[in-house]
Formats: structure tokens, sequence, C-alpha cells
């Protein structure tokens, strides 16, 4: 009797271990449709660019502002009257030249060639000693002063030809760093310098107005040249480019970067002339769900799947070939300058640094 009360009590246990069995075994199977639902994907946009020939150079720029150099207000030596005024505002004057003559028989005259810039004074007023007559000032040649930074205090020397140019009016004047002075006037973190370079300028350029003094660095001709956007750097800071194999597929070609204006980059080696590259525009993860709704809902993606080269969007470089054999120069192509801007234009072992102008 006790044998037949056993048998149902372990057909009992054995049922119940069969449905654990197929319980963990549905939620293996769950979990496992689960993970390939949601595993994810990624797609990789790519932007193409073409390297060419052209010229490129870099410069330091500075900020500064025109100063004059021979200006004068001339007073009464003395009390008298105003006997005869021999100028007018705006009239040219000669080294020598009369200005005033007072009562007393003073006369006023030029010290230097330049141009009546105010007349104080009518002929018959009484004048008192130290009253102020006339000012002359010379408009044509002035002083530019420009501060440097600390960064950049070791690459300016007297006698480095450097280009003035106007704000205002983008007038640009050759000339050459005449004086540094080296002792810091600047209290904060960053030390400034002041240089002086001379200019002479042209009619409507006046004292007081903003220029920037630009000194050539490096300068590359006829060389191969590509837009900075298009380089990708490895953990190493060493330059490369995407390019597609005779597969089609991607792969990383290093290349020797040279001068730099913070737009373009000499290629000193890797790349030739008409060469197409590639760069990394846009990386999406994406997983099965949502790309079954995607396709369910019309949107499309290109996958990159082993470095497929996928759909190319704009970014593609002009084509120079049709500017009757000219080549481009990428010389000012460089960003604005604000203040004291550096780049680097480093060659050798690929690095980039932060981009001369």
């Amino acid at each position: 009797m006790e044998k037949k009360k056993n048998k149902p009590r372990k057909r009992k246990i054995l049922r119940k271990t069969l449905i654990t069995l197929i319980v963990l075994l549905l939620l293996a199977a769950l979990g496992f449709y689960g993970y390939t639902m949601l595993k994810q994907e990624y797609t990789v946009t790519y932007d193409s660019y073409t390297a060419s020939i052209g010229s490129i150079s870099n410069a330091l720029s500075f900020s500064g502002n025109l100063n004059l150099i021979d200006s004068a207000t001339y007073a009464a030596a003395s009390n008298s009257e105003v006997r005869k005024v021999y100028v007018v505002a705006g009239q040219d004057v000669k080294d020598g030249d009369k200005l005033i003559r007072l009562q007393n028989g003073e006369t006023i005259e030029a010290e230097f060639d330049g141009r009546v810039n105010a007349v104080s004074v009518e002929e018959g007023d009484a004048v008192y000693a130290g009253d102020p007559l006339v000012q002359v000032a010379d408009f044509t040649h002035m002083r530019v002063n420009l501060r440097v930074d600390e960064y950049d205090i070791a690459d300016v020397a007297v006698g480095q030809q450097c280009t003035v140019t106007a704000t205002a009016t983008e007038k640009k004047f050759e000339s050459e760093i005449a004086s540094i002075d080296y002792i810091s006037a600047s209290g904060g973190n960053v030390a400034y310098y002041s240089a002086v370079c001379y200019v002479d300028v042209d009619e409507g350029i006046y004292p007081g107005m903003q220029v920037t003094v630009s000194i050539p660095q490096e300068e590359a001709k006829d060389v191969v040249v590509l837009k900075m956007d298009a380089l990708s750097f490895d953990p190493q800071n060493s330059a490369y480019v995407y390019m597609k194999n005779e597969e089609g597929a991607m792969e990383e070609v290093p290349v020797e970067v040279g001068v730099s204006n913070g737009n373009y980059v000499e290629i000193k080696s890797g790349l030739k002339d008409g060469d197409e590259v590639f760069v990394e525009a846009e990386v999406e993860t994406t997983n099965a769900v949502s790309g079954l709704l995607s396709g369910l809902f019309g949107s499309q993606q290109f996958n990159a799947p082993g470095g497929q080269m996928p759909n190319m969007r704009g970014g593609n470089m002009s084509d120079f070939s049709s500017m009757g054999g000219q080549r481009p120069d990428f010389s000012q192509m460089g960003s604005g300058n604000s203040g004291s801007s550096r780049g680097s234009g480093n060659s050798g072992n690929g690095q980039m640094g932060g981009g001369r102008q």
C-alpha cells in the first residue's frame, strides 16, 4: 500500500520539474530574442573632399592702432593781439610756413610738413600767454602700436616685414617692425609686450583707427593642399584620411602635414592632386526594432558594414581644373584675426597643432 501511495507523489514532482524546465527554456528563448531585437548597429555617414594643387601661407597677426608722429599745438608766448592769420583749417603747410602773427611781433611758423587741424583765433582777438592759437599735424606718416603676448614674442623681431591693414577701410600698407619693448606693462595672467612699426598712409586714414598687423611666417607654393576638415587624428595626434580601396571599403591612409592657415593645410606625403578622401560626418546607433519601424514608416539609413562606403553627402571641395590652369592661393583663407592669433603649420610626423593664420 505504501508503494502505491508514493507513485502519485513522484509523478507530481516530475511534472513540476518538467514545467520548471520548460519555463526556464521559454525565458531563455525570450531573452535571446530580445537581445537580438535590441542589438545595436552602427550607421556611418561620410563627407568627401578632394586634394588639389595650390599655394598656402600663414602669419602671426596682432591688433593695434594708429598714432600721430608729428603734432603740435602752438600757443601765445605773451599777452598780445592777433594781427594776421595766414592759414585755415584743412590747409597743407610746409616746414617754415607762417601760421599766425601777433601784434607784439611774434610770428608762429610750422615746424614740420603737415596739415592745419584747427585754428583757434581770428584776427583782432586778444590772447594771453599760453592760449592755443593753431594746431598742425602730419596725417601721412603714422606710428602703429601693437601688443604681442608672451606666446608670440619669441617669434617677433626688429626688421621683420609686416602688413598693416586698417580695419575700417581694409586698406593695406607695407612696413617692418621698428622696435620692441620687452618690459611687460600688463598685470594679468598673460604678459603683453609692445612693438612699433611706421606706415605712410593714404587720405581717409586717421589717428586712433584700429589696424591688424600681420607678420608672414611660412609659405608653400604649388603643393598638394587639403581642407582641414578632411583630416582625422589618431590618439597620438597623427593625421590620416579615409580613402576607398579596390574593394570599395574605407581604409585609413596616414598623411604628413606641413604649412597650415587654419582652413587649408599642405599635404607633404600620402596624397596627390585629385585624390578623393573622406571623413566621418555622423555616426548613429540603431537596433533591429527601430530599424523595423523605420522600414515601416519609410525612413532610410545607409549603413556601412565592414567599412563599405555609405551615402556621401556634401562637403566636396571645389574643382579647380576649370580655372584656366591657375593654381588656387589659399594664403588668405584662414580664419579671422582677433587680437593676437597664432597657429601651428607644424610639419613632420603628421602632427598638427592649433593652426596659424
